[in-house]
Order: C-alpha cells, then sequence, then structure tokens
C-alpha cells in the first residue's frame, strides 16, 4: 500500500511527472527531483495515440488533454519528391471514438506538472543528483549540493542517461544507427487540416503535423555515416536542413524555408534494460526502454509505465513483489515495441524498386482495404493497461 509512503521520483519528465501524480492520488508522500531550474521542455510535438489517452483520462486529466493539442482527423503518407498521396488512414471512420491527439511535449509537460501539484506532489528543481547508490538496505542519492537522501522507495524517470538504471544494470552500450533527426516548429495556419503526414524518400523522411495555437511539427530523419552526439539541445543551420531535403516538394520546402532554429541530435539504438528493480529502486520509460522515434510511442509508453507501476505498488505490500509484476506486466511489450520502431526506420527509406514495390503495395491497400494497414498496429494502440490491474 502507499499512503504515507515516501517516495522520491528522479526527473521531472513525462514519465515521472504521470509516476509521481498517480502515486499521489494513492496517497503516498511524493518528491520529484529535478536537475534544470524549472519544469520546461525545449520546442517539439508528439503523438498521443489511444492507449497513451487512456491513461491519462484514467489520471483524471482527460480535460486537460483536450486543451492542450487538436485530435488528429487521418495519417497521410506521401511520396517525399512528388508529393503525391500514397495512402490515407481516415482515423475517426477507421476507429470511430479512439483518440488520437496531436500534442506539443511542452504543454504535456505542463499539464502532468500541474496535475502532479494539485494532487501533492512536492517538485524540487536545480536537484542534479551526482550518485545514486544501491548497495545498502535503503537507496542514497547524493546530490551536487551535497545532501544525501534515502527515500522509501525510488523510481528512476531520468531518462536515457539514468544513474538509477547505471546502478542496477551497470554502462550500457548504445550505438549510433547512422541516422540523425531535426525538429522545429514553424508557424501554421489555424484552418489547415488536423493530419499526421510522413513524407517518404531514399534514405530519409519527413514528419509533419499541427499542433494547435498557430504551430506546426516538424521531424526530418536522414540517414549519414557521421556521428552526430546524443543530446536534444544541438542547434543546427537552417541551411543544412534545407539542403538535405532540396528534393522534397514544394509543400516541404515552404515548411523548411520557414525553420529559424533546427535541433539536430543522433539517433542511437539502447538495448531494452535487463534489470528495471531491486533494492527499493525501479525505472521507467526511456531509463527502461528508450526507442527510436518511427513508431510514435516513447511519451505513450511512459504514460502506460506509470499507470502499471502505480497501481503495483498500491495492490501489493511488498515492494519487490510490486516491482517484478511491473517488470513482466511491461517488458515483454515495450520490447515489442521498439523493435517495431527500428523496423519502421527502415521502412521509411526504402530505395530503388523496393520503394516502388512499397508504394505499389501500400496504394493498393488504400484502395481495397485501409483498415488492415492500421490493424497492423492494433496490439500497440488498442492496449488499454487501466484494465490490467
Amino acid at each position: 500500500m502507499l499512503i504515507g509512503r515516501r517516495v522520491t521520483v528522479l526527473g521531472a519528465g513525462i514519465a515521472g511527472l504521470a509516476v509521481a501524480r498517480a502515486l499521489a492520488l494513492h496517497g503516498a508522500q511524493v518528491t520529484v527531483l529535478e536537475q534544470a531550474d524549472q519544469v520546461r521542455e525545449v520546442g517539439a510535438g508528439l503523438q498521443i495515440s489511444p492507449n497513451g489517452a487512456k491513461v491519462l483520462r484514467a489520471l483524471g486529466l482527460g480535460d486537460a488533454l483536450e486543451k492542450a493539442g487538436p485530435a488528429t482527423a487521418a495519417i497521410e503518407m506521401l511520396d517525399g519528391e512528388t508529393g503525391s498521396r500514397v495512402i490515407r488512414l481516415d482515423l475517426a471512420k477507421l476507429r470511430p471514438g479512439a483518440e488520437y491527439r496531436l500534442v506539443h511535449r511542452a504543454r504535456l509537460i505542463e499539464l502532468l506538472a500541474e496535475g502532479a501539484r494539485d494532487a501533492g506532489v512536492e517538485i524540487r528543481l536545480s536537484q542534479k543528483v551526482e550518485d545514486v547508490d544501491l548497495s545498502a538496505g535503503r537507496p542514497k542519492l547524493l546530490t551536487a549540493m551535497g545532501e544525501t537522501i534515502e527515500p522509501d522507495l525510488l523510481i528512476g524517470a531520468d531518462g536515457l542517461h539514468s544513474r538509477v538504471r547505471r546502478a542496477l544494470n551497470g554502462e550500457a552500450r548504445p550505438f549510433f544507427t547512422h541516422q540523425v533527426a531535426w525538429r522545429a516548429l514553424v508557424p501554421c495556419d489555424e484552418a489547415e487540416p488536423k493530419v499526421a503526414q510522413v513524407f517518404l524518400g531514399a534514405g530519409k523522411h519527413l514528419v509533419s503535423y499541427p499542433l494547435g495555437r498557430g504551430l506546426r511539427n516538424i521531424v526530418a530523419v536522414e540517414e549519414r555515416w557521421r556521428w552526430v552526439e546524443e543530446s536534444w539541445n544541438l542547434r543546427d543551420d537552417p541551411l543544412t536542413l534545407l539542403a538535405a531535403f532540396e528534393e522534397f516538394c514544394p509543400k516541404v520546402q515552404e515548411w523548411l524555408e520557414a525553420v529559424r532554429e533546427p535541433w539536430l541530435w543522433g539517433l542511437f539504438r539502447h538495448p531494452v534494460a535487463r534489470v528495471w528493480q531491486g533494492r527499493h529502486a525501479v525505472i521507467l520509460g526511456d531509463a527502461a526502454h528508450p526507442t527510436l522515434p518511427f513508431l510514435a510511442q516513447g511519451a505513450v509508453m511512459a504514460l502506460e509505465d506509470a499507470w502499471v507501476l502505480a497501481q503495483a505498488l498500491n495492490k501489493f505490500e511488498n515492494d519487490e513483489h510490486a516491482f517484478a509484476v511491473y517488470q513482466q506486466m511491461r517488458a515483454g511489450r515495450c520490447k515489442a515495441i521498439v523493435e517495431a520502431a527500428n523496423r519502421n526506420a527502415r521502412n521509411y527509406h526504402l530505395s530503388g524498386f523496393q520503394r516502388t514495390l512499397g508504394h505499389f503495395a501500400l496504394r493498393t491497400a488504400s484502395i481495397f482495404a485501409p483498415g488492415q494497414v492500421l490493424n497492423r498496429y492494433d496490439w500497440v494502440h488498442g492496449h488499454d493497461v487501466t484494465t490490467e490491474i
């Protein structure tokens, strides 16, 4: 049971804030430690598929989600060079009642932070943790200010370079995929259709969709051999981005010409953590299962993790048993999603005859069986963790 338990969550991102609210709603005394001086997220967009929307509604944040971003009407895949449609998946027609939303990441962080504070969570900023020690009976955190914190439970929501994951598993060995991604925001007319579009090219692709409030999200991915640092905070020259997609259609050129501050990051594959829990500590989100951004499930997996972990801790009196149940319920699904995202990385960048054949197959499916294409990911989007525990 969680009533009165002292829980420390490391990291005020999507995973950390979601699990903090979920735990606090069950009566835990939750403190979130964030190394930044404010809870913020640099500009980027994300897609919330129905499996993530169900978690946000179960956390009592459904109204806030509706205000955060528009519902998307469809997903389109297009030939990047010509702009011609390969396939359109009309979500409202094919999945009536399913909630797909397009959200600025900063707005999702804001609504989760407000929800956490409303539930009684304390968010402590400028709290950089230098070391995590799990060798004793209780977790010990040493902050940069010299403070030692010993919570009853430690939850590592500290992302790609998680200190809690390292304490549980040792050093990870990610490898560069030879792909880089730019992300940017450009102005968008509110009257534009709320459609997520994927422009496919040989060795590259570009995803774009409206986020509401006059903004359009752009993520552009290119294969390259040059190594790029694994960071979300590298700026690049807008002309470099424009040159990389110079053969793409006029619509894409128009968007890219409006980019002023593109951010660049190298895409690395990380293994799903072998050990998620132990000695009153547990990890979730990117700390446990980083994924490439080719299935739009990174944020949603973090939301699912948060719900399942909180429910398990509230149901089972023994923390280690609750942790084990959580890992058993989540590890297989998350690994499968990560692998599916890896496959999409290849499928989006086909060239030559393979590309022609692939586009023909999708165009044929769009005429005769568009629902079958969407059904391919029913196991992802149709899943509902809020009914599992």
